[in-house]
């Protein structure tokens, strides 16, 4: 499929989703937010073993969602826009491979929610990072009210989405809110890197891993101790734990399927 504000490319088992409205700082109109759904489905579909989320041109990885839209609609629209923004970040998190944000810009308002939602997150230095919707009479409506406060506390939280403040990279590595933060004309390279590692790894073993940490963030500690052991377990037997295991012994090595 091709898309209008959107693209989807492909590097061996790496699939590479670019929101393509630079002009417009990459912020997420309806249709975007279609050809979104859209290219994770295709994405999954077609067996990406690491999806990359980033954003056109130099200075925005995803500016927020469409302001110009959002002004003028009632509650049942904004429902159903929120609805929306939830299906897609509940994707990013539960996609059965793992996904990385790669930050090249201003993430702000639901930039920063489909950020949060990723497994990783990649920033370069010159990014700014925000849950910045109280300044427009609104609050975070795709999940940052949830992910954010379980990522880097509740007071800092509060503080963040209570002031709309935009932090740089630095504070956001700080927080906790993203895991790197690369020299800007670096950061492509290094993802391309980051990621290259991960496609390299047992796609099951990933893919349980990462439901694995997911549950331990919904489920009582007994339930997810429970569900840990169930998805260990069924890993053996299959071919990447024997050839995993063998390689070891082998000091070679695996030939990951």
């Amino acid at each position: 499929m091709s898309w209008d504000t959107l693209r989807l490319d492909w590097d061996g088992d790496v699939a590479t989703i670019t929101i393509d409205r630079p002009e417009q700082m990459n912020a997420l109109n309806a249709d975007t937010l279609d050809a979104l759904e859209d290219a994770l489905d295709e994405a999954e579909a077609d067996g990406a073993r690491v999806v990359v989320l980033t954003g056109a041109g130099d200075e925005a990885f995803i500016a927020g969602a469409d302001i110009g839209y959002m002004k003028d609609i009632g509650t049942p629209a904004a429902q159903n826009y929120a609805e929306q923004g939830h299906r897609i970040a509940t994707r990013l998190e539960g996609f059965p491979a793992p996904t990385v944000a790669a930050i090249n810009g201003y993430a702000f308002g639901g930039g920063m929610e489909f950020a949060l939602a990723c497994d990783l997150r990649v920033a370069s230095e010159r990014a700014l990072l925000g849950q910045t919707e109280i300044d427009l009479g609104i609050m975070p409506g795709w999940g940052g009210s949830v992910r954010l406060p379980a990522l880097v506390g509740d007071e800092v939280a509060r503080r963040l989405i209570f002031f709309g403040e935009r932090i740089d990279a630095s504070d956001a590595h700080e927080y906790g809110i993203v895991g790197e933060v690369v020299a800007h004309d670096q950061l492509d390279s290094h993802v391309e890197d980051l990621v290259a590692d991960l496609a390299s790894k047992p796609r099951h073993a990933l893919a349980g891993a990462k439901a694995a940490i997911n549950m331990s963030h919904d489920a009582p500690r007994d339930a997810a101790l429970d569900f840990e052991a169930r998805v260990w377990s069924g890993l053996f037997g299959t071919h990447d734990q024997r050839e995993g295991m063998e390689a070891f012994l082998d000091k070679r090595d695996p030939d990951f399927e």
